[in-house]
């Protein structure tokens, strides 16, 4: 049964046995795991072995590899990422035996419900990060929170979720499918609204309004977080009439702003004021102007929730960076090899930006693409950040969810970027690295699939 009525609320009860498509995903991992928790049976199926399928049955959840009506078996109700259509023939056999099937974000939703506040921070980029900065303050402020982070955190101990006993729960918020307007949000926190996703929206425009929906579903006594220095966010937002706390990191007239900012090796140290007084003073351990404006949009959050401003100092300056996002992996004959989730030009910009700021002398990025349909849609936004390294290395695109029906390559974005060197595999990108690393470099391997594999074959090899 495709989109019941039903509120998922009525399955979160110990005994039920719910079936997780795609259970090895980045936020179906922990829904397990919490549901798990709760009470129910759960058990589910994912497309390949990974070291998350193998956490998972260690935990006592069985996964089965692949997907077949038969992976069902006796469930109550089925649970799905929104990668996973309808014709999957997991979801066509529930639908045959009436099984309810839900959508990840609505299960998330559901649970949500339960918490007096429900910090959702949403933006086309910085979601993870700023994220994980917010736990990082409530952590520190013993507000014991729930959270659910669409990567890891050290101080999670790597995994990228916490079942807390606060009144606080923290979620990455995902615009794809338009899937956080299934959320409960009592803050909600627009970091950008920027092209992305374009495989399931129609353009710019419809982004926009699916983030001024997200902010939409805030409560009259609930509050919205927006980035002033985000043309896209300001756009979404013309209008609107909840009450709204906007953060900049360029305009001191903004309700909450930096002040007095340096930069130490590209680190930022700056004053975050918020209605005319100093907050926190924060001295970040990651790098850019970028992560500066994602530790006030932390911070903002931090105080509509009324967070001393003295644990948002604590909890910043303790965050040294969520998993994939400007990761060190080790060395390689003297290079620092580093990887990186950034797979939009605009987060290629500026994670490329923050790393010019760091001493070394040259930059190489061995970039992997995310999906046909976004390298085609913003192919010359790609080509333009891919020439800022010294050396770009481009290893084929990652399909993710599509097929190549369009008949695109990264050797077309090769073909376009002085010096750069195609890779149709990840061993090749190993190679390429090994002849090319030299003392004073930084090696970035960037991309949201599996590129990340490339800089830890190279660091073994040192």
């Amino acid at each position: 049964m495709l989109h019941p009525s039903i509120d998922f609320t009525v399955y979160m009860r110990p005994g039920v046995r719910v079936h997780l498509a795609g259970i090895g995903g980045v936020s179906m991992c922990p829904l397990a795991e919490v549901l798990a928790r709760m009470g129910l049976t759960v058990q589910g199926s994912d497309m390949n072995e990974s070291p998350t399928v193998e956490h998972l049955r260690s935990l006592g959840i069985e996964v089965a590899i692949g997907h077949s009506a038969e992976n069902l078996r006796q469930c109550d109700v089925v649970i799905r990422t929104a990668a996973i259509k309808d014709d999957n023939p997991e979801i066509a056999g529930a639908v045959t035996r009436g099984i309810p099937v839900y959508e990840r974000a609505q299960a998330w939703g559901a649970i949500m419900r339960e918490y007096e506040n429900a910090l959702c921070i949403a933006g086309t980029h910085g979601k993870t990060t700023t994220t994980s900065m917010a736990t990082h303050i409530f952590m520190a402020a013993g507000a014991d929170p729930t959270v659910m982070i669409g990567g890891t955190l050290p101080l999670l101990h790597h995994a990228g979720y916490r079942v807390g006993h606060g009144d606080t729960i923290i979620l990455e918020s995902c615009e794809y499918c338009d899937s956080f307007l299934n959320f409960f949000p009592t803050v909600a926190v627009i970091l950008n609204v920027a092209a992305d996703h374009l495989d399931y929206f129609a353009d710019l425009n419809a982004i926009k309004r699916s983030f001024r929906a997200f902010a939409d579903l805030v409560p009259e006594e609930g509050c919205t977080v927006a980035n002033w220095d985000d043309p896209g966010a300001r756009d979404a937002l013309a209008g609107y009439t909840g009450q709204l706390r906007w953060f900049s990191l360029k305009d001191r007239s903004v309700f909450c702003h930096a002040e007095n900012v340096a930069y130490y090796d590209g680190l930022p140290s700056f004053d975050i004021v918020i209605a005319g007084q100093v907050y926190a003073h924060v001295d970040l351990q990651v790098g850019g102007s970028h992560n500066a404006s994602n530790a006030l949009a932390a911070a903002c959050s931090a105080w509509v929730l009324g967070v001393d401003g003295k644990f948002v100092a604590e909890g910043l300056n303790r965050f040294l960076g969520a998993g994939r996002r400007f990761e060190r992996k080790g060395t390689f004959h003297g290079a620092d090899v580093y990887d990186d989730y950034a797979h939009h030009p605009d987060e290629l910009h500026a994670l490329l930006t923050m790393a010019r700021q760091r001493p070394y002398e040259r930059i190489i990025c061995a970039f992997q693409p995310h999906t046909y349909s976004r390298t085609k849609k913003l192919f010359d936004q790609f080509v333009a950040e891919l020439k800022l390294p010294d050396v770009t290395v481009l290893a084929e695109i990652y399909a993710a969810r599509e097929q190549n029906d369009i008949g695109i390559s990264s050797r077309d974005l090769a073909a376009q970027i002085p010096g750069a060197v195609y890779c149709p595999t990840l061993n090749d990108v190993t190679d390429t690295l090994a002849k090319l690393a030299r003392p004073g470099d930084l090696i970035l391997t960037v991309g949201a699939g599996d590129i990340f594999r490339a800089g830890e074959q190279l660091v073994k090899r040192g």
